[in-house]
């Protein structure tokens, strides 16, 4: 009985996650704010036409410097700067996004062709890299490395694939060719044309079998197209790179002709599907945190929908990484952390009547290394993330009664709505990373490890792998001629 109820539980907050993906993408449209909190590092990849002349003594890297500075400090729009100038020591944020990363190939013509990808880190993280042998199966390693990339990349989104040319040739191909629109429907429903795009359709299902699902929590869509780009390449490799687009894929192509800007209209509110999230006041339980008890915390079941509403604070990987050295040396904590949820986030900057702008989760496993700490030391309740923990977080969490929830990644404004204040408590020259103090009315959040260490980002896609296997298999009987 236990496990039908957490499996309805699971079932449930499965389809809210993409009913809240598909709520925020159209508020986001309707208010012009990001879609994610995190908007990204930006890939510039520009076709330079050999007869166009630069009336500028910039580079062309501070030309586009120059245009993420200005779009990022918009002070209609401002975008939260993610950028750390170091990435080896003192890791400080550069304030304004840059530098891009900016990519140029030198084509016939008279015009340049620009292609800007706002990447986050949580799908950039994910990408993956292999020198396989020329032997090797390109499906044998897909199949093996998306399970173990975990659901930091906020699935349902796209994988782009690069094969071929050398190692630094692969991982551009796999970023380059996410730029496709996506068309695995009409392929599909067409029929492969070439051996590459039947591969592409067996990835795609194979991939979707797996039952990741949305946010990793189970299902049947995990992917919504694979793409895949090749190179030549040498006799004796085969270079193979995979990297990740999340569900709040963001890119822009324009082209520049010498006549004045690019107009580039946004797409009209009629193509958003009419969805309207709300929290679900019947099956959720509201969760009070001015009163919350680790008896309470320990009454979650997994996959149980919550309601949040109270006071919380945030942090993630610099202000952890502040507070353990403080511990270390004996130092009182500028904030009591004690029967405390803390929200792993970084928000975008609030603009006119916002408490505070876009403020989805991160990636939690981030701070699994911090979390006995956080949980044992400072006597922390309960955390409130993204995607699944490791096994070192999951057992601590066990051993201490404790929890972690899930909030929608991909869903970061629509979170935003539920917080009615916010304050900056300590770490203020952290910027985005510094912690701050929500006070949140009906935040919805999704139990994901409770307190007996059951985790549903394990327990998940294994229902939804063996359920697919089992359709498959019946499938397979139903089309045996019968004699």
């Amino acid at each position: 009985m236990t496990t039908l109820i957490a499996e309805e539980h699971l079932i449930q907050s499965i389809r809210d996650a993409i009913a809240q993906i598909l709520t925020n993408s159209r508020l986001c449209a309707e208010g012009q704010r990001p879609i994610c909190q995190d908007t990204g590092i930006v890939n510039v990849f520009m076709r330079v036409g050999m007869g166009v002349r630069f009336d500028t003594a910039r580079s062309l890297q501070a030309l586009c410097d120059e245009g993420v500075r200005r779009g990022y400090l918009d002070a209609d729009n401002p975008l939260r700067a993610s950028m750390v100038a170091d990435p080896l020591f003192d890791r400080r944020n550069t304030g304004d996004n840059t530098p891009c990363m900016l990519h140029v190939e030198l084509v016939p013509g008279h015009t340049v062709e620009i292609e800007v990808a706002a990447k986050g880190g949580g799908s950039e993280n994910k990408a993956q890299f292999a020198m396989l042998n020329p032997n090797q199966s390109l499906e044998e390693w897909v199949l093996n490395t998306v399970p173990a990339m975990g659901a930091g990349w906020c699935p349902p989104g796209m994988l782009g694939i690069g094969v071929g040319g050398t190692a630094e040739k692969a991982m551009l191909m796999a970023k380059q060719v996410l730029m496709e629109p996506i068309d695995m429907a009409q392929l599909r429903a067409r029929g492969p044309q070439t051996s590459l795009e039947a591969l592409r359709i067996d990835l795609y299902d194979k991939v979707n079998a797996l039952g990741i699902g949305a946010q990793g929590l189970g299902g049947l869509s995990t992917v919504l197209d694979v793409k895949i780009r090749t190179c030549p390449t040498h006799a004796a490799s085969k270079p193979v790179a995979m990297i990740p687009n999340c569900a709040a894929t963001r890119h822009v192509h324009f082209v520049l002709d010498g006549q004045g800007p690019a107009a580039l209209h946004p797409p009209a509110l009629s193509d958003w599907p009419d969805m309207h999230w709300a929290p679900d006041f019947k099956a959720a339980r509201r969760v009070d945190l001015g009163r919350l008890s680790r008896a309470e915390v320990a009454s979650w079941k997994p996959g149980e929908r919550l309601l949040l509403t109270g006071r919380m604070l945030t942090g993630r990987d610099a202000a952890h990484q502040r507070i353990q050295d403080m511990l270390a040396r004996g130092e009182t904590l500028p904030v009591d952390f004690r029967d405390r949820v803390i929200y792993y986030v970084g928000p975008v900057k609030a603009v006119r009547d916002e408490a505070v702008g876009p403020a989805g989760p991160t990636t939690a496993t981030r701070m699994d290394a911090y979390t006995d700490m956080m949980l044992g030391q400072a006597g922390l309740l309960a955390m409130v993330g993204k995607a699944e923990r490791g096994d070192q977080a999951t057992e601590s969490i066990q051993r201490h009664r404790a929890a972690y929830l899930v909030a929608v990644g991909g869903a970061a404004y629509l979170v935003s709505k539920a917080i009615r204040s916010a304050r900056v408590v300590a770490f203020e020259d952290l910027g985005m990373e510094a912690i701050h103090e929500f006070d949140v009315c009906d935040m919805p959040v999704t139990v994901a490890v409770d307190a007996r260490g059951e985790s549903v980002h394990r327990s998940g896609p294994r229902e939804w792998q063996q359920r697919i296997a089992a359709r498959t298999r019946v499938r397979a009987r139903s089309r045996r001629p019968r004699n």
